[in-house]
């Protein structure tokens, strides 16, 4: 039952390099732009739940609820790239500049928590580690893994506010459009990537 030090440096450095929290900065300060500093910290910890909570569905249950429903994993990543480009031309076109104080949750549980935190790739991750879980001490390598991630992300969202104050307003506008471009490109990426595996299937 010991605790394998080296899963858990796998399992950390694999979903840390796939979820990217300092990536999470400017898309996390456009998505919350316009609303309180209260309103964004909960936004914050709202979707690193959110996040961990879909991790932890698919790695006890994820292939089991594909096959019952007969989706493939490219048919997910496809599904969460097309959701990702929605979101990402709301940012490039600008109407994500004037969101409704009462949607900070919708924000935090889509896109924030999934698909952008908890995406096809940190999910499809997390099932390929809890299969080489062998003894009880795997478990909570892979465990420990994945909620240091999490802290993580939760810290990096938590601590953009003191950056907010460093941009300003205008700064916001213009992370927003970048961050609009830079989602659109992971998005048509997932889908690329779910078209390739479409076809070597």
């Amino acid at each position: 039952m010991s605790f394998d030090v080296k899963l858990f440096a796998e399992v950390f450095v694999t979903l840390f390099v796939i979820m990217d929290p300092p990536g999470t900065i400017p898309l996390f300060l456009s998505l919350t732009s316009g609303r309180s500093s209260r309103l964004r910290r909960r936004a914050a910890w709202q979707s690193v739940i959110v996040a961990f909570a879909v991790i932890t569905l698919f790695a006890l249950f994820g292939q089991q609820i594909l096959d019952y429903l007969g989706i493939t994993l490219p048919a997910l990543q496809a599904a969460g790239g097309l959701l990702l480009l929605l979101v990402a031309l709301e940012l490039l076109t600008g109407r994500s500049d004037e969101p409704a104080q009462t949607a900070d949750v919708n924000v935090a549980l889509v896109p924030l928590g999934t698909p952008l935190l908890a995406g096809p790739g940190a999910i499809v991750a997390t099932m390929v580690f809890v299969q080489r879980v062998d003894t009880t001490g795997d478990a909570l390598s892979v465990a420990a893994g994945v909620v240091g991630v999490h802290v993580v992300l939760w810290l990096t969202m938590r601590f953009s506010v003191v950056i907010l104050r460093v941009i300003r307003d205008s700064g916001v506008t213009l992370v927003t459009r970048i961050a609009g471009l830079l989602l659109s490109a992971i998005a048509v990426q997932l889908v690329a990537d779910a078209v390739r595996a479409f076809v070597d299937g």
